[in-house]
């Protein structure tokens, strides 16, 4: 008899020790699952759709929408990018003309990123089922524009090793092109305000210091004006070149 109470003090000791066990278990796992932050929401984009106009590398019209393509950025029209061996070619160009027979004229789909310090819509565009900015950058005819995203770093890295377009050899980025642009024209526009606005046949159009025109601009006829930036220029009522 002594050995049956035993053993039933065992069990009760054994089963006592389970329900401990248990509920420290159950406790731990809903404290576990408490503290697991919550899964980020996915985040949505407007879409909007139209028939594209291409204005340069990296600059479409969406119907009546000016869009900058998101996380890429092109040689500008005037640029010029050098060869490996010798020589130089037309990369701003040829930038130009390779999205225009890519996309233009043609429906494409964006998603509305925002907008960027000029107003211009930030977009992430497609044609069927190719993004847009990827195909520039895995051609070599615009860099990943890393200051603001690097979505395309993997399409750079590949057009890099084959020595694609601009990775022929070593070029300057767009962004860098540009700024160099800008305090040439700095230095001899009145009060640092170096875009050109001129009145012609098709308009009053303002010119950026790398615009492929803007040394050709004689700014001593009437109506042209200086601008300090494409905002203020905008905002009077001129328009930006189109560059082809």
């Amino acid at each position: 008899m002594r050995y049956v109470l035993s053993w039933f003090r065992s069990l009760g000791i054994v089963a006592f020790a389970l329900s401990i066990g248990t509920t420290v278990f159950v406790a731990s796992h809903s404290t576990v699952e408490a503290a697991r932050p919550a899964p980020a929401p996915v985040e949505k984009f407007e879409l909007f759709r139209g028939r594209a106009r291409v204005i340069d590398g990296d600059t479409i019209d969406v119907g009546t929408t000016r869009v900058r393509l998101e996380g890429i950025d092109a040689p500008e029209n005037g640029q010029t990018c050098h060869r490996r061996l010798i020589g130089s070619w037309p990369c701003g160009y040829a930038a130009t003309t390779h999205l225009a027979k890519l996309i233009d004229g043609k429906d494409v789909e964006c998603q509305n990123r925002g907008l960027d310090k000029y107003g211009r819509t930030l977009g992430i565009c497609t044609f069927g089922t190719i993004d847009i900015s990827a195909a520039m950058v895995s051609e070599g005819l615009a860099w990943a524009f890393v200051k603001y995203s690097k979505l395309y770093l993997p399409q750079e890295a590949e057009a890099r090793s084959a020595k694609r377009g601009i990775w022929e050899t070593d070029n300057m980025p767009a962004w860098d092109y540009r700024a160099k642009a800008w305090d040439v024209a700095d230095d001899k526009a009145p009060d640092g305000c170096a875009i050109k606005g001129n009145v012609g046949r098709n308009g009053l159009i303002y010119h950026m210091p790398w615009s492929p025109w803007y040394g050709r601009i004689r700014m001593d006829g009437s109506g042209k004006r200086w601008f300090c930036s494409e905002n203020e220029a905008v905002a009077a009522g001129w328009r930006a070149a189109y560059t082809r």
